[in-house]
């Protein structure tokens, strides 16, 4: 392995964790509709739990509600009880074939709480974007070690892990600014 190997697997492998995040961000509710905060609410189907996107159409009505369509007759009150038990507080309703879920506006304080757990998803990206870091360097160090590398080749290779270290936790910053600016907009 090769000084360039170990940066380009800590690049890959902090874009990963970014992407991560990313997909944690987006399933946090903010006062706004959009079909993917149901992604994770899981109904069943057939003797397996699936997830609703599986087993019906999920749209927007408008900015703040969102429509299901189950693709099969009786699968409606199974998908509304499930939309109803998960832990996102939102109470559908049905109408004939199609479920609208309406989103509820968001309290000062349930947009306070929502603005922590956004920065604490944030500190654990971080967090992984550091070990990301360590475990780059300790590779570092091992070729300096195994002799296969110089001491310049091994500081070379620690600060260019650090600027890419600095950049995705800049990123991960300017994320978890843009969702909280989000989250408190009313």
């Amino acid at each position: 392995m090769s000084i360039a190997d170990i940066k380009k697997n800590a690049e890959q492998k902090m874009l990963k964790s970014i992407e991560a995040f990313k997909s944690e961000l987006s399933k946090i509710r903010t006062g706004r509709a959009h079909p993917g905060i149901l992604d994770q609410v899981q109904v069943e189907y057939y003797g397996s739990m699936v997830p609703i996107s599986q087993v019906a159409n999920v749209a927007l009505m408008d900015a703040r509600t969102i429509s299901v369509q189950p693709w099969e007759k009786g699968m409606g009150q199974k998908i509304e009880k499930a939309i109803r038990e998960s832990d996102l507080g939102l109470n559908p309703a049905t109408q004939g074939d199609l479920i609208r879920v309406p989103m509820p506006p968001l309290t000062e304080e349930r947009r306070k709480e929502l603005t922590k757990v956004v920065k604490g998803a944030g500190e654990d990206a971080k967090v992984a974007v550091r070990n990301l870091r360590r475990d780059a360097n300790e590779q570092a160090k091992k070729l300096l070690k195994d002799k296969l590398i110089t001491e310049d080749d091994e500081r070379r290779s620690q600060d260019e892990v650090q600027k890419l270290t600095d950049r995705t936790i800049a990123e991960v910053d300017k994320l978890v600014q843009a969702k909280e600016a989000e989250i408190m907009a009313i």
